[in-house]
């Protein structure tokens, strides 16, 4: 957590003003109606809104300090139900047993300033499913305390009765939290701590990995986020850690550095590349968990790795990256990025970690293009499926031809929504290439091309009687 800059705290300080100044907060106090609460919300929560935009756009080392600038009296309590909901999601959760890996201090202290606000009865009707949410991923003993530092009792009985029963099991907590978390999918409210030494690099890793997947995948300016890097990366007492070579590689992969920074990266990479005789297979065996996380590692990617690559050490990571240069250079319909896939795939075990890389790297190239093609572009399925063969045939394994059969189908699905009519060349040009390719491919059986295409006869209502 860093401290909140003077830009931002003067912003914060002026909207605090125009709170306590409002006609708006003068007739809640006289009336303390809930319409005059809620024009007050309307009024100033944009306003935050846009500050906390910005904050976590351009500084998110210092969301958690503006969160505690929000908790001053002068807020009157705007916006803390959403910095409660914030609090809650950055806590870093075991899958397993779904409950927090560590005490959330700062979700203890947001509640407790709701609930000591003086306009908590209003704000508790926005807080409960979240309130509910922290609770069960909190442990027994850490929520029975909370409760008890509460000095109202009516404020006690309410937190006390969103301890609920279908939470005590793995699978009950698991789908709440998942419903809870879809309602902030499009917000943007991770931060991190970066850690200093051997230990806060083991207890902070995952989360640091988190902040800064959703950070790529919501493609965000991470500028200001550079020196940390670059000062973790260079820690010599992270050398070898697994934990340092992954937070390496999202740096490597998806920073765009100036020269004096790439610089150094290139000189730690390298180095550690040099003393770790595990290095390349760690890297690759991350390189997979990003594809199969659905992290799109692209030409820009694999760009960025060759760039800080010592070509001259000969090892795996040379030979892999001169192959996706190649693919990236040439693209993977050409002929001689086909040669140049089949001898670097021949030449390795084939459930190798680096030919793992290599298929998730082709299946890419095809999800990249039929995940964003319109449906009136669908005659360049046609024509991809031509190379699907040629990999297939190089490749020899099941779980990517299962995986270009999903895509493919999602893709033909998608079509016969918005082509219905049967006698229209559109739909008999789908019809006719889906019954010979993909039957060829080995995605369907004919009975199963029979099927898909079927008209389907509506039920006639039954007359009346």
């Amino acid at each position: 957590m860093l401290p909140l800059d003077d830009k931002y705290f003067k912003q914060l300080e002026a909207i605090a003003g125009e709170v306590q100044a409002s006609e708006d907060l003068a007739a809640f106090l006289e009336d303390e109606e809930d319409e005059q609460f809620n024009a007050m919300k309307e009024a100033f929560e944009p306003k935050i809104q846009e500050v906390y935009k910005a904050v976590a756009a351009n500084d998110p080392l210092q969301l958690v300090s503006m969160e505690k600038a929000l908790l001053h009296e002068a807020f009157e309590g705007l916006f803390l139900p959403k910095v409660l909901g914030y609090a809650v999601l950055r806590g870093e959760v075991n899958e397993e047993t779904m409950k927090y890996v560590r005490p959330q201090e700062h979700f203890q202290q947001v509640l407790m300033a709701i609930c000591n606000s003086a306009n908590f009865d209003i704000l508790r009707k926005r807080i409960g499913q979240t309130i509910q949410t922290g609770f069960f991923l909190s442990s027994n003993i850490w929520v029975t305390n909370l409760i008890n530092e509460v000095a109202n009792k009516r404020i006690r009985n309410f937190l006390t009765g969103l301890r609920v029963d279908r939470h005590r099991t793995v699978e009950g907590r698991k789908d709440a939290y998942e419903r809870y978390l879809r309602q902030f999918k499009n917000e943007t409210f991770r931060s991190a701590t970066f850690p200093k030494n051997k230990s806060e690099l083991q207890v902070y890793y995952n989360s640091l990995k988190q902040f800064l997947l959703a950070r790529f995948k919501s493609n965000q300016v991470n500028v200001s986020i550079v020196p940390h890097m670059k000062t973790l990366i260079g820690n010599e007492e992270f050398f070898g850690m697994r934990e340092h070579l992954e937070i390496m590689s999202l740096y490597a992969n998806f920073f765009d550095l100036e020269k004096a920074d790439q610089d150094h990266l290139s000189k730690i990479f390298n180095q550690c590349r040099g003393v770790n005789s595990e290095f390349a297979n760690m890297w690759f065996e991350f390189t997979l968990e990003l594809h199969n996380r659905e992290i799109d590692l692209d030409k820009s990617a694999d760009s960025r790795i060759s760039a800080i690559l010592d070509s001259s050490v000969k090892d795996e990571l040379t030979d892999y990256y001169a192959l996706m240069d190649t693919l990236h250079s040439k693209g993977y319909m050409h002929e001689e990025s086909q040669e140049a896939v089949r001898v670097y795939y021949h030449s390795r075990r084939g459930l190798s970690v680096q030919n793992e890389c290599v298929r998730r790297a082709i299946y890419n190239y095809f999800a990249r293009l039929l995940n964003n093609i319109e449906t009136s572009d669908y005659a360049e399925l046609f024509e991809v499926t031509k190379y699907y063969g040629i990999y297939m045939q190089i490749f020899g394994n099941q779980q990517f031809n299962q995986d270009l059969e999903h895509l493919s189908m999602k893709y033909v699905r998608k079509l016969l929504k918005v082509y219905v009519d049967k006698r229209g060349k559109d739909y008999q040009d789908i019809k006719k290439f889906v019954a010979t390719m993909f039957v060829e491919l080995g995605f369907l059986k004919e009975k199963e091309v029979v099927e898909l295409f079927k008209t389907r006869r509506k039920r006639k209502k039954p007359a009346d009687a």
